[in-house]
């Protein structure tokens, strides 16, 4: 079909060299692929040299402990994404004998790959003829043949599947699926692209009726959820601190955070001060209370914005289970405490 010769024509000649382009391996494809999940390549990159030379092969992988994992992840968000990988790492490693499932069918089956992850390793590793349908595919899909559907129905994935299967060239499946996710990457981005110099300009439906930037179609997201923690940074007399491991469901699942209190918006010293004591140990006895910022750091998650404020709460003694500062930088901490760590202790 044209519009599939002319895809993959341009993007040979305009693909990024990626490395994980170079093989077809599924253990580096499969990385990548989880990574790059609501990840921009370029903040992906580093992380995906990082686990390819911490861990060389799945079996390191499986082999590594939870904690070392989520170190690594730190920054990247959705860290649910990290422990899946580890998981699925243990059962590729431990009962498949270090084998990657060879279909779209079985590679489903695995922690953490959903219908796109399978898609791209069938296809990349295997040639399957299965389409990757993510949103660079839903807008040059939507834009060249004028789809209004919601692409956020359910139903949506289904019909732009179908249409990209119809498309895909049978002998070459995993350069077409590459080929469109790099067009919408590059060119058929999602605010303003530059239809003067794409090569689909004569016959893009969307670019002839003016509809560029009214396609996809997209319903709106549910509104965020605000949410005010306040973190109690607890110091005592030979300077080591607290922290927890976030074992509860929700945000930050096996991260690590300092004394927690949550109130229902922007607490002042006063509140703060009736309260802290609850949150220490029994032991602990305050003797000075600091802010380190007046103003509420916002932390954007897809569902929730966090006001974050960080307390410093001086203690009389010794901290059972104190731990230094050195020891502290050791554990895995959502990247917005990460950062405070760096930047204030």
């Amino acid at each position: 079909m044209i519009f599939s010769n002319v895809l993959i024509k341009w993007y040979l000649q305009n693909k990024r060299d990626l490395p994980w382009r170079k093989t077809t391996d599924p253990y580096p494809i499969w990385l990548s692929e989880i990574m790059l999940q609501q990840t921009r390549v370029a903040q992906g990159m580093p992380y995906f040299f990082s686990f390819t030379t911490s861990f060389p092969t799945v079996f390191d992988l499986a082999n590594a402990d939870e904690e070392q994992v989520l170190k690594l992840w730190q920054g990247l968000g959705y860290y649910s994404r990290a422990r899946n990988l580890h998981k699925t790492a243990q059962i590729v490693a431990n009962e498949m004998n270090g084998v990657f499932p060879n279909n779209y069918k079985d590679l489903l089956k695995l922690k953490g790959i959903g219908e796109y992850t399978a898609a791209a390793i069938a296809s990349f590793s295997y040639n399957e003829s299965v389409p990757v349908v993510d949103g660079n595919v839903f807008r040059v899909l939507s834009r060249y043949f004028d789809i209004e559907t919601d692409i956020a129905q359910a139903s949506a994935k289904k019909e732009f599947a179908s249409l990209a299967l119809e498309l895909m060239p049978k002998d070459n499946p995993a350069i077409f699926n590459q080929a469109i996710m790099e067009f919408g990457a590059l060119q058929c981005v999602p605010k303003n692209p530059d239809c003067s110099i794409c090569v689909f300009n004569k016959s893009c439906a969307a670019l002839q009726k003016k509809k560029v930037n009214q396609l996809p179609v997209k319903s709106k997201k549910l509104k965020a959820r605000n949410r005010y923690f306040n973190y109690i940074i607890a110091i005592d007399e030979v300077g080591n601190t607290i922290i927890h491991k976030r074992t509860s469901k929700g945000i930050w699942h096996n991260l690590y955070e300092f004394p927690l209190i949550e109130t229902e918006g922007v607490e002042d010293f006063d509140t703060i001060v009736h309260q802290i004591e609850h949150f220490l140990p029994v032991e602990s006895k305050v003797v000075s209370l600091l802010e380190y910022n007046a103003e509420s750091i916002i932390h954007k998650l897809s569902h929730q914005h966090l006001h974050i404020k960080f307390w410093k709460a001086s203690v009389k003694g010794k901290l059972e289970k104190g731990i230094n500062l050195e020891t502290l930088k050791t554990f895995p901490f959502p990247i917005v405490i990460h950062n405070f760590i760096e930047d204030k202790l």
